[in-house]
Parts: C-alpha cells; structure tokens; sequence
C-alpha cells in the first residue's frame, strides 16, 4: 500500500514521528495494517551500528533487506531510521516503485543544537544515546532532502524542536491523507509508483540467482558427502565435481552439519554483497565454482 521514509538527524524526534503517524493512520477507516521498521526491531545498536563505514553500511543492508521483504500492497511500511544519505533514500524508492505502491517522506527538521542537546539527556537518563564522536559524524553527513528530487517526494516536514510531535500535527495529517486517500483515474495529487520492465526484470533475475545458488551449493555438499562415504571415512584430498569446475581441497573430515553451517553463510554473504555490488550467480556453474572456492578457504588447502 504504502513506503514511508522518515529521516532526519540523530536524536531529532524521528521515532516519535513514527510512533505518532502510526497513531493517526491506526484511527482511519478502514483501519490498515501498519509495521514500523527500525534498529531496534532488528536488534541493531545505535552506536555500533553506526561505529565505522563497514558497520554502517551493514546496518543499510540489514533495513533495505527487511524493507523488501516486507513491502506490500495490503500495509503501510515505516521505515524509522536515519536515511541520512540520499542514495539510500533512492534504493527505497526503488523498493517502492518495484512494488507498486505509494511512496513519502517524513522530515523531522531539528537544529543540530537541540539534536545535540536531546542526545546528551537521554545520555545523562541513562536511555539510549549516540556516543558523542559517533554523533558529530553523522550530523556532518546528513544529507537533507530535497523535494525536487522523485525519491524525496513528496516531502512532509515536521520541527520538532519548534512545534510538538502530536497526531493532529499538520505535516502527519497530510501523510496520513496522502497514504490513506482512495485513488481513481482523477486523482491527481497521489501518485501510486509504477514498477517499469527494468526492475520487474530485476526482481526476476534475483529470484533465478537465489534459486541457482540454492540448488548448486546443495550439490557441492551431496558431492563431498559422497566422495568422503566412497572413501569408507579416510580423508579424501581432492573432490573433482566435474570438468570444467575446480577441485575441492581438503585433508580432514568435514561433516554434514558443518557444511551445512558453511553453506548458509556463504549464501548469506552472497546476498549482502549483492545489496551494493555485483549481483549473485544465475547459473549453477557459477555458482558452484564460488562455493567451491569460498570452501577452500574455510576449511581446504589451497
């Protein structure tokens, strides 16, 4: 139904915004179903998520990953984070056009001396709070949004440092009219997204590399389960898996439940480097060749 991006600085009033938009959309007929998404509900800390470039960028990962999974036509999504960097802002817009469905932002505008100054209460309350170096960086690299740009509109704002964070706030009420307002051929002033052929295409290229990586590493396993059971449990060196493809190295037994375990990681780490870099294998072959090399390393000789 809907994707909505709620930014702004540290310690703005971001997640009392989220908090009171899903108020108001909760007391609108008919009543739709609403999920905030944020660090917490992920179980990601403040401060080591945002500890170094690597950490951060796990912690995008992480919430864009989570944003895909649960977009849908039937809720509205609130994604309750920073969405300091405008590139990431565009990656959800993405997310939304791909689904189909409508799209905002929600800008809690907080000087950064009263961010400053909230962050440094909720620190001496013992509450949740950016550790002070962490804090300063992020005030530096926020990236305001800009109405001009597609994936910053429309723009709602709020200022919170000015004006209470209530329901009947003037920017949530429009929100809420923006997502909840019935769409016909002469509705003009709610644009739904439109998925195009490139991201369709995308979203099935991803399935098909998902479905490829699945099926071939399980074929990796079953090959080594295989060679060492052949081998009446002696340690087989070498693990051919066919022509064309690399040969598995290893000098010690390896047993189910650890391929298994090393299995999901290399798939998990497949897909987190496809989130900003090259896109998974779509064939098997590839596919094989990746786990193979990736099994070399954790536990072979070469």
């Amino acid at each position: 139904m809907a994707l909505v991006v709620i930014c702004g600085q540290p310690c703005s009033g971001k997640s009392t915004a989220a908090t009171a938009l899903a108020g108001a959309l909760a007391a609108v007929d008919p009543k739709p179903t609403i999920r905030i998404v944020d660090e917490s509900s992920l179980h990601l800390g403040r401060n080591t998520s945002y500890a170094n470039m690597n950490a951060e960028k796990n912690l995008r990962g992480v919430l864009r990953s989570e944003v895909d999974r649960s977009l849908s036509r039937d809720s509205i999504l609130i994604v309750d984070s920073l969405n300091n960097i405008k590139g990431y802002r565009y990656e959800l817009w993405c997310l939304a056009r791909a689904a189909g469905i409508r799209y905002c932002v929600l800008h809690c505008d907080t000087e950064e001396n009263q961010c400053r100054k909230w962050n440094t209460e909720r620190r001496d309350n013992g509450e949740s709070s950016y550790d002070e170096n962490i804090f300063e960086d992020l005030v530096r690299r926020f990236e305001k949004p800009d109405r001009r740009n597609r994936w910053d509109s429309p723009l709602f704002e709020l200022w919170p440092s000015r004006d209470e964070i209530k329901q009947s706030s003037e920017a949530i009420s429009e929100a809420v009219i923006y997502l909840t307002k019935k769409v016909d051929s002469k509705t003009r002033d709610v644009r739904v997204l439109q998925p195009t052929i490139a991201t369709q295409s995308a979203r099935t290229s991803e399935a098909n590399s998902l479905y490829e990586m699945d099926q071939a590493t399980q074929e990796v396993i079953n090959a080594v389960m295989a060679a060492q059971s052949q081998g009446l449990g002696s340690t087989m060196n070498k693990i051919s898996l066919g022509q064309h493809l690399p040969t598995i190295n290893i000098q010690r037994s390896v047993g189910l439940p650890e391929l298994r375990r090393l299995r999901r990681t290399f798939i998990k780490l497949t897909g987190q480097t496809s989130l900003s870099g090259r896109p998974p294998p779509s064939d098997a072959d590839s596919a094989k060749r990746m786990f193979v090399d990736y099994l070399n390393r954790e536990i072979g000789t070469a």
